[in-house]
């Protein structure tokens, strides 16, 4: 199953694509499974630098669920549950990745598709983009784990509108909203995507991960512990620092190596 979820890599770039575009690239229960996986394994290694991840061709991201295989795998309470557990661990396997990560966006964008994007650290879409959650069609609650990266790229007034009215936003109005970083024409769009993990690749990448590190961590309510704060400083004893700092002072181009 493992051409549910494709793996392309351009150095220290790798592209995930999510590969149904028959169904708009709707994800069936196996392609949560792949892509968790595939997202973990990504987190291990240390040549890698930026995740991109976007639906096969150029006519949608992904098109929420593949709601085609409910009747069998998602009939009742027990087995939605089941199901989300898988979905959820996709997510949070996104969520917390170490690398730094970019959706790519053309088209469709909805559902379990719009969940992904907003886990993703940045949104970049095309003029062609569409978002939204119209679950109220299907008579489906939206799962907390679900909601919670979409509650907090948007906030709760946004998230209420897309769920109880089911409404379906153009990259315009998401771009609005706060959804998306940037909009371009579909015909730029992978160049302008290839070209921010680019410069993300081309950073420092322990600082990149202490940054999404902390990001994450002063998002929540709590003070920093002593602890928590020496991690931050301690990129500083790293090799990468020192040649940052001499590639500055010289008006060089700085290699770093991860350590």
């Amino acid at each position: 199953m493992s051409d549910l979820i494709l793996t392309e890599q351009d150095g220290t770039i790798v592209t995930l694509v999510l590969n149904n575009p028959d169904k708009r690239n709707a994800l069936c229960r196996q392609a949560w499974v792949v892509l968790a996986d595939k997202i973990t394994e990504l987190d291990a290694r240390d040549d890698v630098r930026c995740i991109v991840i976007r639906g096969a061709g150029e006519q949608a991201f992904a098109a929420g669920a593949d709601i085609s295989e409910f009747p069998e795998n998602r009939a009742n309470a027990a087995q939605a549950l089941a199901y989300g557990e898988d979905v959820e661990r996709a997510l949070a396997a996104l969520l917390e990745s170490r690398h730094p990560t970019v959706a790519m966006i053309y088209g469709a964008c909805t559902g379990g598709g719009l969940e992904i994007a907003s886990c993703c650290d940045m949104r970049i879409a095309g003029t062609s983009a569409k978002f939204g959650v119209p679950i109220n069609r299907i008579g489906h609650a939206f799962a907390a784990a679900e909601m919670k990266p979409v509650l907090d790229l948007v906030g709760k007034a946004v998230v209420l509108e897309l769920l109880l009215e089911g409404r379906i936003l153009d990259a315009n109005q998401a771009y609005e909203k706060g959804m998306l970083n940037r909009i371009v024409p579909d015909d730029q769009l992978a160049d302008e995507v290839m070209a921010c993990a680019g410069r993300i690749a081309r950073g420092a990448p322990l600082a990149a991960r202490m940054t999404k590190t902390l990001v994450r961590r002063v998002m929540k309510e709590e003070p920093l512990t002593d602890a928590e704060i020496h991690d931050v400083y301690a990129v500083c004893d790293s090799e990468d620092y020192a040649e940052g700092v001499r590639a500055f002072l010289a008006k060089d181009k700085p290699a770093f190596k991860g350590r």
